[in-house]
């Protein structure tokens, strides 16, 4: 692997829009099946940057949401491998320990469910749950609601208050909406996001849960600030492009999917891939 200092950021790029694409449901199907961005992310794995290595497992993460794609995910050269290697690596920072189990954990029992492989197409394009119904019973998934998160650079502060918290696994924003959906450690209050967010001076968050009906409500965080624990291990690193929206159950409608686009940067990544890495 080439792993001069000059490369770097054209990999966290790469490996950015990788994972936002993943995050479509849409475009799924068609990252695992192309020849280069599957090794890729696992070549990503390796890497020694520790933002590279976390995009690339959220990638993957989105990726194996789709359970027509764990076989192939599974079989993939290196891949369980480089897992194994994420999670017993000393230096590898705890949430990113959890979100490479996490993937270990769906993957290992990717034979047990091959029956359901069928109707998976149908289910990826009907539903878009993040992280939801995890294998890791050490994580959560809270739903936020933010005032003023209405513009990218909006999106971007929001990000740099999120990465700073130690606890918090992963995030994606629904900007039609307003939301942010964040997966954290069990042990991490909510609040804490809220603290976070507010520090910004500029946005404000409230809880989205459901009512005994069903119906969503708005729960807002109480004024007072709580102690936030800082995320020393990772530095500051943010995607390239905006990432694409997703559904959250059937509150929410996908809006702005472009699978040509889509499939032109995909061949895009796969040809940075072939000059940056050894197969």
């Amino acid at each position: 692997m080439n792993s001069t200092m000059s490369e770097e950021p054209d990999a966290l790029a790469v490996v950015n829009q990788l994972r936002d694409l993943a995050a479509d449901p849409l475009n799924r199907r068609a990252i695992v099946q192309d020849q280069g961005c599957l090794p890729g992310l696992i070549l990503f794995m390796d890497h020694p940057s520790p933002p590279v290595v976390h995009s690339a497992l959220l990638a993957l993460r989105y990726l194996a949401e789709c359970r027509a794609n764990r076989e192939k995910m599974k079989s993939e050269l290196g891949m369980m491998l480089s897992l194994q290697t994420v999670i017993q690596r000393t230096t590898t920072p705890g949430e990113t320990k959890l979100l490479a189990s996490e993937i270990y954990d769906i993957l290992q029992a990717s034979n047990m469910s091959d029956m359901d492989g069928v109707n998976e197409m149908n289910s990826c394009r009907r539903k878009a749950q993040f992280f939801l119904g995890s294998t890791n019973k050490r994580a959560k998934t809270v739903v936020l609601h933010i005032d003023g998160l209405d513009d990218s650079s909006r999106r971007n502060l929001c990000e740099e208050a999120l990465l700073k918290i130690k606890g918090v696994i992963s995030f994606t924003f629904q900007m039609a909406v307003q939301r942010c959906v964040v997966r954290i450690r069990s042990d991490l209050k909510a609040e804490a996001l809220a603290t976070a967010i507010a520090s910004t001076k500029v946005m404000k968050a409230q809880q989205v849960v459901k009512s005994e009906s069903g119906e969503e409500v708005l729960v807002p965080f109480q004024d007072t600030p709580v102690e936030v624990e800082q995320n020393t291990d990772l530095p500051d690193y943010l995607p390239e492009d905006e990432s694409p929206t997703k559904e959250q159950d059937k509150a929410v409608s996908r809006v702005g999917s472009h699978p040509e686009g889509a499939a032109s940067w995909l061949s895009t990544a796969a040809n940075f891939l072939s000059r940056s890495f050894y197969w």
